[in-house]
This record gives structure tokens, sequence and C-alpha cells, in this order.
């Protein structure tokens, strides 16, 4: 089971993000174009089955979407792949990022 933390907990984690350490969007490829997580990556929820050997080179993923829901499905897919670097925004996203004032990248 991954790791679960909010977006406050992010916030903070992105501060020190290490080299081996990726932020992963999994919202369609529109909404990431609107707003993300600055120095986040995009793989749409649907597609992270068809980019397992690119995340199995990181040693730790923190995946997000708007609210939770497509992070906890991605999760649960990448889980099932024998994935164990994930840390799941499940019941949060970027709704509460930008709610809380925390800066976005477009």
């Amino acid at each position: 089971m991954s790791e679960k933390i909010s977006m406050t907990e992010l916030y903070e984690i992105l501060k020190k993000l290490k080299e081996k350490e990726i932020i992963l969007d999994v919202r369609g490829r529109d909404e990431f174009g609107a707003s993300h997580v600055p120095g986040s990556q995009n793989i749409p929820y649907d597609e992270v089955d068809q980019h397992l050997d690119e995340l199995k080179q990181w040693d730790k993923i923190f995946v997000y979407c708007r609210s939770g829901g497509r992070a906890q499905i991605a999760c649960q897919v990448l889980e099932k792949l024998n994935l164990n670097n994930l840390v799941c925004i499940g019941n949060s996203g970027i709704k509460d990022w930008v709610d809380a004032g925390y800066p976005v990248e477009k």
C-alpha cells in the first residue's frame, strides 16, 4: 500500500525534493496545462501503466490530481504492477494547493 500525504505536506517536500524523486500529476493534459505544481510531470492516470519502465527509475513518486480520486486509481494500477515507490495524495489535490495560495506553473 502506498504512503499517503496531503498537499500541504507535498508543499514542504517540494522545497527539498531529492534528485531521484518526482511529482506526478495524473490529470488530463489540458488540466495540467492550465496549472500544475511547479516541476511536476504529467502522465494521465489512464496511461500510467504504459510508463512503467520510466516510473521504475525514481526512488519516490508523489502522485496527485484535482482532488484525489484519479491519484488513488493511478497508485492502485501501479501497485498491481509491483511499483512500490509511490506516495499518493489521495484526499487532496491541485484544488487545495491553489486554495492554499501555493505557486503554480502554467
